[in-house]
């Protein structure tokens, strides 16, 4: 993998800290140079210390963050072939009729719309260069249904539907769109999510940002003439049933 994306140009979003981080360290070894957004100044400074990476502060949901975030890219580098929709989370975790229609936008906003904005935007670069790929973060939320996860759930649902429809448009010009669907994982979001501790041994089987970012990196290293449409990655310690 070392060098397979030479001179590449990434973006991701989430990118300072839990998958987005993985994925972000996984793509400079490859050779990429890349930047990534959050909201979070502190984490984004953190990764700003990693050579290869460029932090950028700006939310996914804001159109406006994204704009600028693509002027500043084009501008200095005149092209973005990699990018990356990690941005997401489960804002709550509950019934649906214990949440909020705030929260319920937000998670909408967070887990869906964003990556459409960015996608609506980076669409006709990559349509012009002929090339790029376009890698959606996903959740096996988005395939299989639990008590209270039907909101994070259909907006991850909804991102990989998205996904195969960008694909087809984007085909015929050379730009591949895949979707990754992790599980449980050892990043923030299970204490974001508010669904409490885990045990330490349990976690240590689970998915790790660093096992993400290989994939992710794999995946973009394809010959240019190969698509993978969607992956969906559960780790072993983790009982679905039915699957």
């Amino acid at each position: 993998m070392l060098d397979s994306l030479s001179g590449q140009t990434a973006i991701v979003t989430g990118g300072a800290k839990g998958y987005g981080l993985g994925i972000a360290q996984a793509l400079v070894r490859a050779g990429a140079q890349v930047c990534v957004t959050g909201r979070d100044k502190l984490a984004l400074n953190a990764a700003a210390r990693i050579n290869g990476i460029t932090p950028f502060q700006a939310d996914v949901t804001s159109p406006d963050d994204w704009d600028r975030l693509l002027e500043q890219i084009t501008s200095t580098t005149g092209k973005i072939d990699i990018l990356v929709n990690n941005a997401g989370g489960a804002l709550r975790i509950a019934n649906t009729e214990d949440q909020s229609d705030d929260m319920i936008t937000a998670a909408v906003a967070l887990n869906l719309s964003g990556a459409i904005y960015g996608c609506r935007r980076v669409a006709p670069i990559m349509r012009k260069q002929g090339s790029g790929i376009i890698v959606n973060i996903g959740s096996v939320a988005g395939h299989h249904a639990w008590p209270m996860w039907g909101v994070y759930g259909a907006a991850k649902a909804g991102l990989s539907h998205f996904s195969k429809s960008l694909f087809l448009e984007l085909r015929p010009h050379g730009v591949r769109v895949t979707t990754i669907s992790p599980s449980w994982g050892v990043t923030e979001f299970t204490d974001a999510a508010g669904l409490g501790s885990r045990d330490p041994a349990t976690l240590a089987r689970c998915i790790h940002p660093s096992e993400i970012g290989r994939l992710v990196a794999d995946i973009c290293a394809l010959p240019p003439h190969l698509c993978v449409q969607e992956t969906i990655i559960w780790p072993m310690v983790q009982e679905v049933n039915p699957l």
